[in-house]
């Protein structure tokens, strides 16, 4: 059998993981129990059993289903204090996984009406991560999201609100839940707005819709980064399009496969993603409900498309080149990625 390296040691930066998705299973349990939450059976089962509940997201029932049992755990986060905690087990998770910059993606109007409203919400998630990153030395930044199941002027609201914040550690707008619903051009003068704040572009496309919602992306949103984007490979000219412009695509493949994009792992394009030269920067997405971390999903690339040690330490540059981090942080990163290629395997 060929000797391999241990890929949570492999130096990388996540740019795809959820707020509430981040959090461990005993915590959600522990913070309802905290705050009387009566949680869906289902989820209770899986956050007990240790397997993660099944799932398939790919009709508006199961979407429905999955978005149930996310809001289900999001209603236990309710107090400073518990918002802190989930940063900072976020945290110490992707530091075990070798990540050494942590994107963190987050939807403030969510959690707004218990926290005190939508500035106090994203200032209490602001100094979390904040103070996570200062006691931990993991670099980590926030991704203000929006809703495409919500109004566009929403949209443009939070834009406005993230871009007032750049400077406390926001340092991307993006635009999550169900992509078959809101057209990518509704919302394209939030983008503009978050764009000319100096903010990249991160919206999710082509996950549970075809290539045309990548396109969507790119041609009225400006995207600089893709969440998922996995749907390009069924379009050549569209990866061409991706690799030329050096677009990244935050590519999660437990996730694919848990909501039924594919059936198994080893049906995620990662391999055609590659070779068409498209930049990708693999991602946990929600590791609550889909039951695996980051250094997993290079665990997937290894397993299921036999990448080598060379080629999983090119994902990883690519994750680095992909965020935001500043210089600085890139350099540590690339050249630590380096190194972990000079060590023997085990």
């Amino acid at each position: 059998m060929e000797r391999v390296r241990d890929l949570s040691e492999l130096p990388k930066a996540h740019l795809h993981l959820h707020f509430t998705g981040s959090m461990r299973p005993g915590t959600v349990l522990e913070l309802a129990d905290k705050h009387g939450v009566r949680l869906p059976e289902t989820l209770t089962e899986a956050l007990t059993s240790g397997e993660p509940p099944k799932l398939r997201a790919t009709d508006e029932r199961g979407w429905f289903r999955f978005q149930r049992l996310y809001d289900a755990a999001r209603s236990c986060l309710r107090e400073p204090e518990d918002i802190q905690r989930l940063v900072r087990e976020a945290a110490e998770e992707d530091l075990k996984d070798g990540s050494g910059w942590l994107e963190i993606q987050v939807d403030p109007t969510s959690y707004a009406p218990r926290l005190g409203g939508l500035i106090p919400a994203l200032e209490i998630i602001l100094d979390a991560v904040d103070t996570t990153s200062r006691e931990t030395g993991l670099g980590m930044r926030v991704l203000v999201a929006a809703n495409r199941m919500k109004h566009p002027l929403d949209a443009r609201t939070l834009a406005r609100l993230a871009v007032r914040y750049a400077d406390r550690g926001v340092v991307g707008f993006g635009l999550s839940n169900d992509e078959r619903r809101g057209m990518a051009r509704d919302f394209d003068r939030a983008f503009h707005i978050a764009r000319e704040g100096g903010l990249l572009s991160a919206p999710h496309g082509g996950e549970l819709t075809g290539p045309a919602s990548v396109r969507d992306c790119l041609d009225d949103l400006h995207a600089s980064r893709i969440g998922h984007g996995v749907r390009a490979a069924e379009d050549p000219r569209l990866l061409k399009r991706l690799a030329d412009r050096g677009v990244t695509c935050e590519v999660c493949p437990a996730s694919n496969v848990a909501l039924g994009v594919y059936e198994k792992p080893e049906d995620v394009p990662l391999r055609t993603l590659f070779e068409a030269g498209v930049p990708l920067a693999l991602g946990a997405d929600d590791p609550l409900l889909f039951g695996s971390r980051l250094a997993a999903q290079y665990e997937i690339a290894r397993d299921a498309h036999d990448f080598t040690d060379a080629e999983l330490a090119e994902l990883a540059r690519q994750s680095v080149r992909g965020s935001a981090a500043p210089e600085d942080v890139r350099a540590r990163l690339l050249a630590g990625v380096d190194d972990w290629l000079t060590r023997p395997a085990a």
